[in-house]
């Protein structure tokens, strides 16, 4: 199972990202997405954070997209 480490400088959040499956990474999708929605709720600044969750997240899946086609094409 992966896992997160939110405050450490050692693991970005890209790279963190990267090393998750795609079932784990759909999951982290997912509760960001919740911890949004409680944010919003209670009008947390910090709610600004989860659009920088949701591109990077969004850009990895675009990634292995890309990298499922190119390698069914060969």
């Amino acid at each position: 199972m992966g896992q997160f480490f939110p405050d450490s400088d050692q693991f970005p959040l890209v790279d963190q990202i990267k090393n998750l499956g795609d079932d784990e990474l759909l999951d982290f999708w997912e509760e960001t997405q919740y911890l949004e929605r409680m944010l919003v709720e209670e009008e947390s600044p910090e709610a600004e954070n989860s659009m920088e969750y949701e591109r990077v997240i969004l850009q990895e899946l675009m990634l292995r997209s890309c990298r499922r086609t190119l390698e069914g094409n060969r």
